[in-house]
């Protein structure tokens, strides 16, 4: 198990940076003022300078990428039921995310961004789960009508 979660995480890390890069091309096109805007002015401030923002952002993508990955490990834990491995996945994926999104600047640092923040995340995890969910509930009715066959 362990030799697995190792095995993603190393997957996952530069997985995590190629999102992240690809999230800044898409707010830097849809900022549309000709400039790519790797970081926020924020997280370039408090580093001194754009390049240290940046190397910040780029290894907090990698554990970010890594982190994801290897929790994807709870999914294959055998007598586990649903809901200790979504709530266990839950809590190692949010207690991942929400300081790397705090520290990155990547929500105002109130309470109120922390809640906006958080309930987004939410709201995707819960629409993510849920997709996979009845996708592999349809597959498993799919398999059980072939058997009964």
């Amino acid at each position: 198990m362990k030799k697995k979660v190792i095995q993603r995480c190393l997957l996952g890390a530069p997985i995590g940076v190629l999102i992240s890069l690809l999230i800044t091309i898409i707010i830097s096109y849809a900022i549309s003022d000709g400039a790519f805007h790797a970081v926020t002015p924020e997280l370039s401030a408090e580093c001194g300078s754009e390049i240290n923002a940046v190397a910040v952002q780029t290894a907090c993508s990698l554990l970010y990428g890594a982190a994801w990955a290897g929790a994807s490990v709870i999914w294959e834990i055998e007598g586990w039921s649903l809901l200790k491995m979504t709530a266990v996945h839950f809590a190692v994926s949010s207690l991942s995310a929400l300081p790397i999104a705090y520290f990155l600047h990547w929500m105002d640092r109130s309470v109120a961004g922390f809640l906006g923040y958080f309930g987004i995340f939410i709201a995707i995890y819960a629409g993510v789960w849920c997709s996979q969910y009845f996708s592999t509930k349809a597959k498993l009715n799919k398999i059980n009508e072939a058997l009964d066959r």
